[in-house]
C-alpha cells in the first residue's frame, strides 16, 4: 500500500519523508490555508522533498475555470495532479486534461456510482471520503471494498485513494480490502508507529544491557 501524506505542512512532510514512508502528498485549499503562505510556493516546496504525486486543488467550478487552473498548477511541478470535484463540469474537465496527459484526482466521492464515473472518465485517482460517512452513520469502509469491487469487474484502472482517515484502524481496514492508497494525516501516520509492548521491550532490552555492560 502507497502512504500519502494529508497535509501541506513541509516540516511534517519532511519528517516522514526522512522516515522513508511517504509515496505522495494530498492538499486541498484547506490545508494550504493552515501555511499561511501561497500556494504556489507551498506545493513547490513539497515538490523539492516527494517525488511522488503531489493533489492541488483550486477552486474553479465550471469546466473551463477547472482547466485554466489546471494549467497553471501543472506548471510548477511535473508530478502534480490535479484535484477535480465529483462534479458534471468536474468530470467534463476529468476526461479533456487525462487525454492531454494531466493527471487527475476526483475528490469528495461518497458512492461507488460516483466512483464509476469518475473511471469512466479516465481519472488518474479517485478519493472516496470515509471518515465523513461514518460521521453520518453509514460504513465508509464499505464503499472502499465496492469501489474496488467494480474497478475489479470492469478493469477500471483509476487508482482508489482512501481519504478522509480519522485513525489507524482506517488504515488497516483499507489495506485488508486491497486498497492501493490511503492518504494519512501526519498525527495519524505518528500513532501508526507505536505499541506499548513495542516500548516495554525495548525498555527492558536496554535496562539488561546496562546490566551486562557492567559485567
Amino acid at each position: 500500500m502507497k502512504f500519502f501524506l494529508d497535509t501541506a505542512n513541509i516540516e511534517e512532510i519532511k519528517r516522514a519523508a526522512e522516515l522513508g514512508v511517504v509515496d505522495g502528498v494530498t492538499t486541498n485549499p484547506t490545508l494550504i490555508a493552515k501555511e499561511k503562505r501561497p500556494q504556489k510556493e507551498v506545493i513547490k516546496e513539497i515538490a523539492k522533498v516527494v517525488k511522488g504525486p503531489i493533489s492541488v486543488e483550486g477552486n474553479g467550478c465550471t469546466c473551463e475555470e477547472i482547466l485554466k487552473e489546471a494549467e497553471e498548477f501543472s506548471k510548477w511541478a511535473p508530478n502534480v495532479v490535479i484535484k477535480v470535484p465529483m462534479t458534471k463540469e468536474g468530470i467534463k474537465a476529468v476526461r479533456i486534461l487525462e487525454k492531454k496527459g494531466i493527471r487527475t484526482n476526483v475528490t469528495l466521492i461518497f458512492s461507488a456510482n460516483q466512483a464509476l464515473i469518475a473511471g469512466k472518465a479516465g481519472a488518474s485517482f479517485v478519493s472516496p471520503f470515509i471518515g465523513r460517512l461514518d460521521d453520518n452513520g453509514q460504513v465508509g469502509m464499505d464503499l472502499i471494498r465496492d469501489i474496488l469491487q467494480v474497478y475489479k469487474n470492469y478493469g477500471i484502472n483509476s487508482e482508489v485513494i482512501v481519504a478522509s482517515i480519522r485513525h489507524p484502524i482506517h488504515v488497516l481496514e483499507a489495506a485488508k480490502a486491497g486498497a492501493g492508497i490511503a492518504t494519512i494525516p501526519a498525527k495519524v501516520l505518528e500513532s501508526m508507529w507505536g505499541h506499548p509492548l513495542t516500548d516495554a521491550g525495548i525498555k527492558r532490552f536496554c535496562e539488561d544491557f546496562a546490566k551486562t555492560a557492567k559485567l
